[in-house]
């Protein structure tokens, strides 16, 4: 293990857990490479604001990169960005994906398309285990969207912990890895003080058909 590498970040508890895996391996992490909506005002995945990413990054130590897309040309900059990386001579990249084969698939051809090869720390663990893991090592994470088709909207807006866990529905993955929910890590052994934040709002979102869900998300400052 280790090399070169640049690490997808969300700024989850997943991402983390992963980063946290993969500095402890050896991997030697030289960016954290978050994607933005088209305006940049909100993260592709968590709709976490550039400030509370770059204060992420500044607390772990690490470059934070953000780049802007829109879904139709998101493919074509996310492979732009990592061209650039190979270019700069980085080998690798890091994802926090568990068990997801479409977005794993996705990752290795991007990757391989940029001449560098994708590394999932996380790959295949069983959820459950990633969690107790993640809190047993004292990352705190609070939850910054809901999807209404599983939650909730009360749901959002709470840290992520063994209270919000054991108040999940039957059926509610505790990863939130089938979307029921996304996290914004802010403190942990890897973070140098926690980043300050609080959640000023939450708001409901429906996105534009076809795409599926219903959201509840936290406005964070």
């Amino acid at each position: 293990m280790g090399g070169r590498a640049f690490f997808s970040w969300s700024g989850g508890k997943d991402s983390m857990l992963a980063l946290h895996r993969a500095l402890g391996s050896g991997w030697r992490v030289e960016a954290l490479l978050a994607m933005f909506d088209e305006t940049g005002e909100r993260s592709r995945s968590h709709a976490i604001p550039p400030a509370l990413m770059q204060a992420q990054a500044d607390s772990l130590g690490l470059p934070l990169v953000m780049r802007r897309a829109g879904w139709a040309d998101y493919e074509a900059v996310f492979t732009e960005q990592l061209r650039a990386f190979a270019a700069y001579g980085l080998t690798h990249g890091l994802f926090g994906d568990i068990d997801l084969q479409p977005h794993r698939d996705w990752e290795e051809k991007v990757c391989a398309g940029a001449g560098l090869q994708a590394v999932l720390p996380l790959w295949q663990a069983p959820r459950r285990a990633l969690v107790d893991e993640l809190l047993a090592l004292g990352y705190r994470a609070r939850v910054v969207c809901v999807d209404r088709r599983f939650l909730a909207a009360e749901f959002c807006g709470r840290e992520f912990d063994a209270g919000f866990i054991a108040d999940l529905p039957e059926g509610v993955d505790a990863c939130g890895e089938n979307g029921e929910f996304h996290t914004f890590v802010f403190d942990g052994p890897r973070f140098a003080h926690p980043v300050p934040h609080r959640v000023q709002a939450l708001h409901e979102i429906r996105p534009a058909a076809p795409a599926p869900g219903h959201y509840v998300v936290a406005e964070l400052r």
